[in-house]
């Protein structure tokens, strides 16, 4: 569209351009606000790690939020706030029935609280004080400025960092990329899709917002398969293999790069929109292009996200496939094995500078923000 000349494609570029101007006012103002101590920024009794980006979109805030809870939950209780977007919780009233993230976080940190409140000063108040919890995690917090918080780490994709440089809706930016001043740390995510000349103009830019940042880098690196009955499979199985791929997350290009890198020939693919929560119809129509329909090879394996993953088993996909009696025993699309992407995030520079950050603040030794003066 950016270099459509059509009239139509003109007068959408200007709409989203003004609109953009609106939204970017309106966030500088409240920032604004919240930095004079005119709206109220409330404090929990507890140390407040948020792990939050300035871009929609999946930058890698769930892997982090993995790694900083396992080097801190052995030895503090510890909660994770997170907003839930669009996740759903069964009858009983456990963490453990979430999908989406809360599902994610809750099964990789089983020592930790997952709590699950759009407002997260509610959240950190439960945590508190039903559960005791002492340090406490705001997933996907940078912008949620009303909870206090203690230390603030800021994740950047290295392959699209600033979001084109534009705020929504023309852009990716959630906020102007000037607020990174705010930020204690920043994690550069997916450097392997990024050259050492990139990163290192990255990392320029990033230290002219804040010359301050403890910067770090790290990789998605995958860990294995895992069927949706949990059996784990090699990712050398991947090598050579056809590969039928499908998510719906914020940055599906990313996910297919990474198959393609296992060595695999990812020869059909299919995105839903981010949060999407899989039917029975859509499963059947998954199986039926990895099947070999629509001009698409017969793949050997249909692969999707861990995220994804969660919301196949909230619709018993798993069982729906066995059970489908009605099934031609010719139809051996539906034999095709169904796993997901597990991947962790791994330091390639800047972890022992992060872990003396995060050390520090537990102990104390940085002072706690005076942000409006606020009340424990």
């Amino acid at each position: 569209m950016g270099e459509d000349g059509r009239l139509r494609s003109i007068l959408l570029r200007l709409l989203l351009g003004a609109a953009a101007q609106i939204y970017s006012i309106l966030i500088r103002l409240r920032n604004f606000l919240y930095s004079k101590g005119w709206l109220r920024i409330r404090r929990v009794n507890a140390i407040v790690f948020s792990v939050g980006n300035i871009t929609v979109g999946g930058t890698g805030k769930t892997p982090l939020v993995i790694w900083l809870c396992s080097q801190i939950a052995q030895s503090y209780g510890c909660a994770i706030l997170t907003r839930g977007y669009r996740a759903t919780q069964n009858s009983k009233p456990t963490t453990k029935n979430y999908s989406d993230e809360p599902a994610i976080l809750s099964e990789h940190c089983p020592q930790a609280r997952v709590i699950v409140n759009p407002d997260r000063v509610a959240g950190g108040v439960e945590a508190v004080s039903q559960f005791g919890s002492k340090v406490l995690i705001a997933d996907d917090g940078f912008q949620h400025r009303r909870l206090a918080r203690d230390l603030d780490i800021v994740t950047i994709d290295a392959g699209r960092p600033f979001g084109y440089g534009r705020m929504l809706p023309a852009g990716l930016l959630r906020e102007p990329v000037t607020e990174l001043k705010r930020a204690d740390a920043v994690v550069i995510t997916r450097c392997e899709q990024a050259d050492e000349v990139e990163l290192n103009v990255l990392e320029e830019k990033l230290r002219v917002f804040n010359p301050a940042l403890i910067i770090a880098r790290s990789l998605h690196a995958p860990v294995c398969m895992k069927s949706q009955t949990g059996e784990e499979f090699s990712i050398e199985k991947l090598k050579g293999k056809k590969i039928f791929a499908f998510c719906g997350i914020g940055n599906p290009d990313a996910f297919f790069n990474t198959i393609k890198a296992l060595g695999a020939e990812l020869v059909g693919s299919k995105i839903y929109n981010d949060h999407y929560h899989y039917t029975n119809k859509d499963m059947d129509d998954i199986y039926e292009q990895a099947g070999g329909a629509m001009a698409c090879p017969k793949a050997d394996w249909i692969l999707t996200t861990e995220k994804d993953r969660t919301k196949i088993a909230d619709s018993n996909i798993a069982g729906h496939r066995g059970k489908k009696k009605e099934l031609n025993p010719k139809d051996t699309q539906y034999q095709i094995p169904l796993a997901y992407l597990e991947v962790e995030i791994r330091f390639t520079s800047g972890e022992d500078k992060l872990k003396r950050l995060i050390e520090d603040t537990l102990g104390g030794k940085i002072p706690k923000k005076q942000l409006n003066k606020a009340k424990k």
